[in-house]
């Protein structure tokens, strides 16, 4: 028997320390007032750009599993997560408390009329379910098929972020255009591995519809 190979132990703390060093630059350049002229639309983007790439880390898991066979992408796909509403977070609360220091009526206006804060903020509350059960307990609380299902909102926050970014960019959209491409190819992934589970099953199901007939043939008639 071949001896089951152990986890990678380093995983999850690498992970850890590796999602904080983008923050811990970022502050470091603050403060050393190293970000440039304008420097918290530089903060601003930058964080929203980690939460992206975060997030389209995590939704790449699962594909990368279904392509490689590897099972240690899918053990971070919920820290990858977890970070991607981080840094989402310190994007709004960047935005609505350092950029526009809590003038609610000007949040207010953005939020309703500018289309593209219109969309990132829909991109937020797709995550904040995300976070609430990313725990084990909410897996057990919802069942597993409800979880999943919720889950799936990743995507929706996936393609709304990437409309933000797009709009927000406005003129070069190479690097915009370059995520959307990204998450297409890893939804395309999912949906081939979904279609091509699904033809399994039904592969199967005639097999056994064929013994049940078989059994009911056998059988005599009702009143024979």
């Amino acid at each position: 028997m071949t001896p089951r190979r152990p986890p990678l132990p380093w995983l999850k703390p690498g992970l850890f320390v590796g999602g904080l060093i983008p923050l811990a630059v970022l502050v470091w350049r603050a403060a050393h007032r190293t970000l440039g002229a304008d420097a918290i639309a530089i903060g601003l983007n930058q964080l929203g750009y980690l939460a992206l790439v975060f997030l389209v880390s995590s939704l790449a898991c699962t594909p990368l599993k279904t392509l490689t066979g590897w099972t240690w992408p899918v053990r971070s796909r919920r820290m990858l997560g977890l970070f991607a509403v981080f840094y989402a977070s310190l994007h709004l609360l960047t935005y609505v408390g350092i950029d526009q220091q809590l003038d609610w009526p000007v949040l207010w206006g953005d939020v309703t009329q500018r289309k593209f804060m219109v969309v990132g903020f829909l991109a937020f509350l797709c995550l904040v379910p995300l976070a609430w059960t990313s725990t084990d307990a909410s897996v057990r609380r919802l069942g597993f098929q409800r979880w999943k299902a919720l889950h799936r909102l990743a995507y929706v926050a996936g393609v709304l972020a990437v409309v933000h970014f797009t709009w927000r960019v406005k003129s070069d959209l190479r690097v915009p255009l370059t995520w959307a491409a990204i998450l297409g190819a890893l939804f395309l992934v999912r949906v081939a591995d979904a279609i091509r589970t699904r033809r399994r099953k039904r592969s199967r199901q005639p097999v056994a519809a064929r013994s049940v007939d078989l059994e009911s043939a056998g059988r005599p008639a009702s009143g024979a």
